[in-house]
């Protein structure tokens, strides 16, 4: 489906964040407006403090702007929603959970229970590929089968937004490699909205439909890069010339803002 056809899912309009400090306001994100279409996955870099989470925070409901709004499905955001699911790098699971104690949580808050909460749960567990481990808890997993649980736990709950904070930043090269490819296997069969927030450029290029560049404090949107590589994508798409062209262009745009943070 052309990208045109698609209608807006998530409206970011003129958004700003400011936080106090000791030693006045601090400028989080600065006149941030951007639109996400249905089904789209947009990708989000920038220099470290650039406010790339501060703006996942507030699309999820954690936090409120200071001013502009953000919208989903043309309803103002107010607060957290079961139609916006947040997976962060810390993996945030009850330890005193299973994985399909974890998996199920959230639908118990929907209200789902019973025979309907595990079969919906075992289908995101056999998703992520962990059926094997269905009662194991979290001190028995390793770093990217816990956050398989936490990817699983968000999908469960059927979200039509899916909002990633750098996943799978704290994960070594092949772990996070791997993940990468079942998350893109697991949004081409779910179709979700996805909102991805990362340090690698490579992740972001491989992931998005279009990567948003955020410049250095205060945050702000410095370029989007239309991603024009055909899905399904492998780790062997790092190697096509539109690739790393691509990579090369957005990196550059990358650094610049880095060598600002530093002056």
């Amino acid at each position: 489906m052309a990208r045109e056809e698609r209608s807006i899912k998530v409206k970011i309009d003129n958004v700003e964040k400011v936080f106090p400090s000791r030693n006045g306001e601090v400028v989080a994100l600065n006149g941030i407006n951007l639109d996400i279409l249905e089904n789209e996955f947009v990708t989000v870099v920038g220099p470290s403090g650039c406010g790339k989470s501060t703006l996942l925070n507030i699309i999820a409901g954690l936090t409120e702007p200071s001013a502009g709004k953000v919208y989903c499905d043309d309803q103002e955001i107010r607060g957290t929603g079961t139609e916006r699911g947040v997976v962060f790098q810390q993996y945030a699971l009850f330890p005193w959970l299973t994985v399909k104690g974890n998996v199920e949580f959230g639908l118990k808050i929907k209200g789902i229970k019973g025979t309907e909460a595990e079969e919906i749960a075992m289908k995101y567990i056999r998703m992520v590929d962990l059926e094997d481990f269905v009662h194991h808890y979290p001190k028995e997993l390793s770093g990217g089968m816990k956050q398989r649980v936490a990817i699983a736990r968000a999908y469960a709950v059927n979200p039509s937004v899916l909002l990633m904070d750098e996943p799978f930043g704290a994960l070594d090269a092949q772990t996070r490699t791997q993940l990468q490819e079942e998350l893109l296997q697991t949004w081409e069969e779910e179709r979700k909205t996805c909102f991805f927030i990362t340090h690698d450029v490579d992740e972001a290029i491989i992931l998005g439909q279009k990567v948003v560049i955020m410049s250095a404090r205060p945050g702000r949107i410095n370029e989007i890069v239309d991603i024009n590589i055909p899905y399904p994508r492998t780790q062997e798409t790092k190697m096509l010339p539109e690739f790393l062209e691509v990579k090369n262009y957005i990196w550059s745009k990358v650094y610049k803002e880095y060598l600002e943070v530093r002056k």
